[in-house]
C-alpha cells in the first residue's frame, strides 16, 4: 500500500509540472453541449479532446504547451468555430462564446492578436467577393487588395516577436489568391522567420516557416530579388523624423526613392552624404527623385545631431533600434551604407555600377 501511494503522489506530481495551458470556457445557451479541441500541427488538424459542458454552460479543458513552444487551439461545436487561441506554456486563459462563432478571450495577448487579424481578414475577403461579384470594379478591388497587404505589413513590423504573425503571412482568399503573392515577400518572410528563430527556435511552426522562406527565396532568386520585383509591392517602412513624426515610404509620392541605410557615427558613411548623395539629390530632385535616409542608430540624438550639422535635405528617419531595426531585415541588408532604388513605375529597381548606375536608372525613370 506504501508503494502504491509513492507512485501515485509521483504521478500526481508528474501531472502536475507537465507543461500546458488552461482554458475556462463558457459556451453561452447551450448547457451539457459538446465542444471540440483541435490542435493545428503545422498544416494538419489534430483533435486533442471533446469536453461537455455542465448544467451552467461551463467547461475546461487544459492543453500540452511546451515552453517556447506556443500552439495554435481551435474549439468547434457542431462543426462551427467558436474559438482561435494562441497558447503558450503556462497561459490561462477565458474564453466566452456563442453558438455562431462569436468569442471573447481573456488572458493571451497573443490569441487577441489572432482573433483580431481573423477577424480584419474576414471584413476584407467578405468586401472582396462583394466588389467581385458587382464586375467592373477591378481599380477598387486592387486597391482593397493592396491596403489589406499593407495593414499585414505594418503588423508585422509592430510584433516581430509574436507567432500571431505565422497565419498572417499564409492569408489566402483561395489556393490561388494568397495575400502575400510577391517574389519580394520573401525579404518579408525572411524578417519574421529570423524574429521568431531568436524566440521560439524549438517550434514546429518556426521551423515550417524556414522551409517556407527558403522555398520563397530560391523562387526569387539570390541575384535577382530586386530584378525579380519590376511590378511588385514592396515593403513599407513608417519610421520617425527628427521632429517624431512618423514618414511613411509607400506615401512618397515621388517617380523615385532612394532608400538609404546608413550609420551615423561612421566617418565614411557621413562624408558620403555630402560627397555621393547631395550631389545626385541636387541633380535630381527637382525632376522628382526623394531620398529616404534611414539612420541606423540606438542613438537618436546623435543621429538627430549629425543630420542637422550636415544640413542633408532629404528625408530623415530612424527608429532609435539600431542594429536590431526591422527595416534592416524587411530589406535584407548585411553591410552599411546600402541603398535601393524605388520607383513608381517599376518598383524595387536593382542598380549596378554605382553611382553612374544609379544615374543611369535616375534617367530612365525621370524622364
Amino acid at each position: 500500500m506504501k508503494n502504491c501511494k509513492i507512485i501515485l503522489a509521483a504521478a500526481l506530481l508528474a501531472a502536475a509540472c507537465t507543461p500546458k495551458a488552461s482554458i475556462s470556457g463558457m459556451l453561452e445557451g447551450a448547457p451539457g453541449h459538446e465542444v471540440e479541441v483541435r490542435e493545428l500541427n503545422v498544416n494538419v488538424w489534430k483533435v486533442l479532446d471533446t469536453v461537455k459542458t455542465n448544467s451552467s454552460c461551463a467547461f475546461h479543458y487544459n492543453v500540452p504547451v511546451e515552453k517556447g513552444q506556443p500552439e495554435f487551439i481551435y474549439l468547434y461545436h457542431n462543426g462551427t468555430k467558436i474559438a482561435s487561441l494562441l497558447l503558450h506554456s503556462g497561459d490561462k486563459v477565458t474564453v466566452v462564446a456563442d453558438t455562431l462563432g462569436n468569442c471573447t478571450v481573456e488572458g493571451s495577448e497573443d490569441s487577441r492578436y489572432l482573433v483580431e487579424n481573423e477577424k480584419r481578414f474576414a471584413v476584407f475577403a467578405s468586401e472582396f467577393q462583394r466588389l467581385d461579384a458587382a464586375g467592373g470594379q477591378g481599380q477598387a478591388m486592387a486597391r482593397l487588395f493592396v491596403e489589406h497587404y499593407r495593414e499585414n505589413v505594418r503588423f508585422l513590423m509592430e510584433h516581430p516577436y509574436s507567432m500571431a504573425d505565422v497565419p498572417l503571412l499564409y492569408e489566402s482568399l483561395n489556393e490561388y489568391t494568397p495575400v502575400f503573392n510577391q517574389n519580394t515577400d520573401a525579404i518579408l518572410f525572411r524578417g519574421v522567420c529570423d524574429s521568431l528563430k531568436t524566440v521560439y527556435p524549438d517550434s514546429r511552426y518556426v521551423k515550417a516557416l524556414e522551409k517556407e522562406t527558403v522555398r520563397r527565396e530560391q523562387i526569387m532568386g539570390m541575384n535577382n530579388r530586386i530584378a525579380g520585383a519590376s511590378e511588385a509591392d514592396y515593403p513599407d517602412l513608417r519610421l520617425p523624423g527628427i521632429d517624431g513624426k512618423e514618414v511613411s515610404l509607400a506615401d512618397m509620392e515621388n517617380k523615385a526613392v532612394i532608400l538609404h541605410f546608413w550609420d551615423p557615427s561612421d566617418a565614411e558613411q557621413k562624408m558620403f552624404n555630402v560627397d555621393v548623395l547631395k550631389p545626385v539629390y541636387d541633380r535630381w530632385h527637382s525632376r522628382g527623385l526623394e531620398i529616404y535616409a534611414v539612420g541606423v542608430s540606438a542613438d537618436k540624438p546623435e543621429w538627430a545631431s549629425v543630420v542637422k550639422a550636415q544640413e542633408l535635405p532629404w528625408i530623415n528617419v530612424c527608429d532609435g533600434q539600431g542594429t536590431a531595426s526591422q527595416a534592416l531585415r524587411w530589406y535584407n541588408v548585411g553591410n552599411l551604407p546600402s541603398s535601393i532604388l524605388v520607383t513608381k513605375s517599376r518598383g524595387l529597381v536593382p542598380v549596378e555600377g554605382g553611382v553612374p548606375g544609379l544615374e543611369k536608372e535616375l534617367a530612365r525613370e525621370l524622364k
